[in-house]
C-alpha cells in the first residue's frame, strides 16, 4: 500500500512520482514496478546530502549538506521540499545553482539527489 508523500522512481526511464493519495495498487512504468525511494537520514561517503532548515526573519533557508553538495551536470540536487501539515512546497535546482532554497513554510525537509536519491533531516 502506498502512502502520502512517498517517492517512486522508474529504474529504466527515470520518471519520478510522488504520492498525493494512499492506494493499494502497484506503480508500474516501462512495464516494470517502480522503486520506492526510501528516505535516507544519515550521511555516508564524501558528499553530504542531509537538508537543514535554518530559520531567518520570517522565512528560512534549506541548505543541503554540512559541506555544500556538488551541483555538477552528472551529480546534483534536483529539488528541495518542505512538507507542512497542509501543503508541500518543492523548489527545483539545476547544475551550477547553490544547493539551497528559501522557504516561508516550516515542516519536514527533504532533498533529492539525482545520483543518491531521497534524503530527509
Amino acid at each position: 500500500m502506498t502512502k502520502i508523500n512517498e517517492i517512486y522512481k522508474c529504474d529504466l526511464c527515470g520518471n519520478i512520482v510522488e504520492m498525493v493519495h494512499t492506494g493499494v495498487g502497484e506503480l508500474v512504468c516501462c512495464g516494470q514496478p517502480m522503486t520506492l525511494q526510501a528516505e535516507k537520514k544519515e550521511d555516508e561517503g564524501m558528499e553530504k546530502h542531509l537538508p537543514v532548515y535554518e530559520q531567518g526573519e520570517g522565512c528560512g533557508v534549506v541548505k543541503v549538506g554540512s559541506v555544500p553538495h556538488p551541483m555538477e551536470t552528472e551529480h546534483f540536487i534536483e529539488w528541495i521540499e518542505v512538507i507542512s501539515d497542509d501543503k508541500t512546497v518543492r523548489k527545483f535546482l539545476v547544475p551550477g545553482d547553490k544547493p539551497e532554497k528559501k522557504f516561508c513554510v516550516k515542516g519536514r525537509v527533504r532533498a533529492y539527489c539525482n545520483v543518491h536519491g531521497l534524503w530527509e533531516s
